[in-house]
């Protein structure tokens, strides 16, 4: 229920306050005294569309707020939990401001949303429900949910097994759908990772063999300059006619005459005989490299396409043979995976098709329901039209083939109605204006407040166009309604007025050339007064002061006899 409601430079409202209670709330006045603009401030808290034109004129915004309290069953939770929108004490706050510059500052429990979001939070919280105004009720795609409300208890399990499997319907549908529209790009894939697995393989490559190929190919590209260096380095050293390895040889012995005359000469010899040792070995190794030293052109080709197969495949797959062979293992994965994939689609038709008869299954269970639960609904509705004084008109469920199945099942759901004996049976939306549609919008909301699981409903002048009996059996409904659900009516009836367990009145005072907006809630005697002139017009009489107040106590019986009925049902 809406608990508090506090408006700042909003149209012509300056600062308004207001508490309010359970039950059923009235708001009086004068036209033009700004009972629907308090109506327009819960609505845009309810997510309505918002405009600078709102702001009070020499203001810089417009802020408003509201204090819903809900129950642990209020649906609203679930939408919260799911924004992760934190609700600790059970009530929910929503901040609302309107800028000059058209901007919106929308606020959930401090937490910042936008307008959508907003919207969504607010139909679950706050029904507004106009003269003309078709929200919920008058609106066909709600029916089937409407219905389903009404008949929970037969329809719970059926509609839970129904969405787990549509759950389920919808996920197979979903892989079959990409499957076949990405068919042959699935199909180009496969084959070109075959191709590149192939490619790979076919070359044979080894970790490492780039590095011992390239040296190869450079020693065989330079073969003459390695061969004259290796022929010069071992005549030099060991020449016949001048041999520097024999030099050595002769100093290393002379030094070794010597050595144990003083430790200086000692390591000398000792570098020499190093030196002579170490050439030795030089000389023997260019002797080995000059015997094995050969070149092979076939050898160079070789290598060179080698190298070459090599450099083609790593502009493909990697700049290394390393990363290609990586490159290599990943897609045989990926090819792996693909023709474990290919396998399980070859059921997943099959798979689709038994989901689909099963959802046909359980929806023809549902509308068999639906169409019992219909009638049911069909005999609660014209009992109510008949309390409002409608009781020649017919309300019918018409529930019909949906072309597919949907979340809901394979039904349509729409309300009709036939005001008048004679007259054929239209749609709800089109059948009725003024005083009949207020009384069937009535009806159904009597049904439905409770299935509706919104905690506040707002009727803004829907008693329009009627008067007399019609217009105390609407004050029941409202008041009846009221008993399920929090309900701020706007009304021009002072037999409305006369049921609420609230009355506040709302005037328009100026003061220095400003217009402002002042709410009053009333006390049992100012009650009889705003009766007497809602009753009399411009003029209140002792009459109508009576009236007021037998009025009154008539209302007072009316509510003691609607709770005993209640209690009893």
């Amino acid at each position: 229920m809406l608990l508090e409601l506090s408006i700042t430079d909003f149209a012509i409202i300056e600062h308004l306050d207001v508490d309010f209670q359970s039950g059923m709330t009235v708001l009086t006045g004068e036209t033009g005294a700004g009972k629907s603009i308090i109506i327009d401030a819960v609505s845009l808290l309810a997510g309505s569309r918002g405009s600078k034109d709102f702001i009070r004129t020499g203001a810089k915004k417009a802020i408003i707020s509201g204090n819903f309290v809900l129950d642990e069953r209020n649906p609203t939770y679930g939408v919260l939990d799911e924004l992760e929108i934190e609700h600790d004490d059970g009530s929910v706050v929503i901040e609302r401001e309107l800028f000059e510059n058209g901007r919106n500052s929308c606020r959930v429990n401090g937490r910042m949303v936008n307008i959508s979001t907003l919207r969504r939070i607010g139909e679950t919280i706050v029904d507004i429900q106009g003269q003309n105004d078709h929200q919920e009720l008058m609106n066909p795609d709600r029916h089937i949910f409407l219905l389903d409300e009404f008949g929970e208890d037969k329809l719970t399990n059926l509609l839970e097994k129904y969405h787990a499997e549509y759950s389920t319907y919808l996920k197979l549908k979903a892989i079959n759908d990409k499957k076949n529209q990405n068919e042959k790009e699935w199909a180009q894939r496969l084959d070109m990772l075959k191709f590149q697995i192939n490619e790979i393989d076919a070359a044979n490559l080894v970790a490492g063999e780039e590095e011992d190929l390239v040296a190869q190919r450079d020693r065989l590209n330079n073969f003459q300059r390695i061969h004259d260096a290796l022929v010069t380095s071992y005549e030099s050293l060991n020449s016949d006619e001048s041999s520097a390895l024999d030099g050595v040889g002769t100093a290393m012995s002379s030094m070794q005459s010597v050595e144990d005359l003083d430790p200086d000469f000692k390591q000398i010899s000792e570098d020499v005989s190093g030196a002579f040792y170490s050439l030795q070995d030089a000389v023997s190794l260019l002797s080995d490299q000059i015997s094995n030293l050969e070149f092979n052109q076939d050898t160079l080709d070789e290598v060179e396409q080698r190298l070459n197969l090599i450099s083609q495949l790593e502009k493909k797959y990697g700049d290394t043979v390393n990363q290609i062979l990586e490159y290599r293992e990943s897609i045989s994965d990926e090819l792996d995976q693909m023709q474990g994939n290919a396998a399980e689609d070859d059921d997943l038709a099959d798979r689709l098709e038994k989901s689909k008869q099963m959802l046909i299954k359980l929806a023809k269970q549902i509308s068999d329901k639906r169409k019992v639960i219909a009638k049911s609904l069909e005999l609660g509705v014209q009992k109510q039209l008949a309390d409002l004084f409608m009781e020649k008109a017919v309300f019918e469920v018409n529930i019909t083939d949906a072309t597919s199945l949907t979340r809901t099942g394979m039904d349509n759901v729409e309300f009709f109605i036939q005001t008048n004996p004679g007259e054929k049976m239209l749609p709800l939306v089109k059948s009725a204006s003024g005083g009949e549609l207020s009384r069937i919008m009535l009806a159904l909301k009597t049904i439905f407040a409770k299935a509706a699981g919104v905690t506040s409903i707002i009727f803004d002048e829907v008693d329009t166009g009627v008067s007399g009996r019609v217009a105390q059996a609407i004050a029941n409904k409202i008041y009846t309604i009221s008993t399920k659900s929090q309900v701020l009516c706007i009304t021009h009836l002072p037999q409305v007025a006369a049921m609420s367990d609230q009355h506040y009145f709302i005037s328009k005072q100026t003061s220095e050339n400003r217009t402002m907006t002042h709410l009053q809630e009333l006390s049992s005697k100012d009650r009889i007064g705003e009766l007497s002139r809602m009753l009399a017009g411009t003029e209140v009489t002792k009459i109508t002061t009576e009236h007021a107040d037998e009025l009154l106590k008539l209302a007072s019986h009316e509510r003691d006899v609607i709770r005993k009925e209640l209690k009893k049902k």
